[in-house]
């Protein structure tokens, strides 16, 4: 695009029309796009590839399809095919597909030590709490269960169910465990998962 650099010259004092028939265009389109530089559609998009980068930015393994899903969930009149392309002209690329084509895909680095070393026993209630997502087909969908189970009781503490599998539905998990049992009961408690991005987010 020419235009800015006529734009530009034509601050320096260098005349519109002059600048236009060097740059083989004419002073009619300039004007045009000068009085509308940004069009409705480029606005559109730029809007539309900050809420990408927002959800991507939630869940790092989410690619274009996911993101497509959650855009139009938020009320974002956008197809697939425009969310892909959005996506590769931003390279936002799903973190899973990034692991694999360097060699195959391997778990998301740990946010915390792991304190269980794998003893997933508890002597006490609200010490130690297991907790992993689920995926379950339905006549209407998939749904997607988050539960949160008591290692020493093995009763299943909270729960969250949803379409989509986001950070938001372990964090659904995680208050309605607290909410249960009690915020002064479990302070301390240790919260296992594995490294999917749901657990590694920053609302988790």
């Amino acid at each position: 695009m020419m235009y800015p650099l006529v734009r530009d010259l034509a601050a320096a004092e260098i005349p519109v029309t002059v600048t236009c028939r060097v740059l083989g265009f004419s002073k009619q389109a300039f004007y045009k796009w000068n009085a509308r530089p940004v069009s409705d559609r480029d606005w559109e998009e730029a809007h539309l590839i900050d809420a990408a980068y927002d959800v991507h930015a939630d869940d790092p393994e989410f690619g274009h399809r996911f993101i497509a899903d959650e855009l139009q969930a938020a009320g974002h009149r956008v197809s697939e095919r425009r969310v892909w392309r959005l996506c590769s002209q931003q390279q936002i690329f799903s973190a899973t597909v990034r692991r694999a084509k360097r060699g195959g895909a391997k778990p998301g680095p740990p946010v915390c030590d792991d304190l269980l070393q794998r003893d997933f026993t508890a002597e006490s209630i609200n010490t130690t709490w297991l907790t992993d997502i689920t995926e379950h087909r339905t006549g209407e969908g998939k749904l997607y269960l988050c539960a949160i189970k008591d290692a020493c009781s093995g009763r299943i503490v909270g729960y969250a169910i949803d379409r989509r599998m986001k950070s938001g539905l372990a964090v659904a998990a995680l208050k309605d465990a607290v909410a249960r049992r009690g915020a002064s009961n479990v302070a301390g408690c240790v919260v296992h998962s594995d490294r999917g991005s749901q657990f590694r987010s920053r609302k988790f």
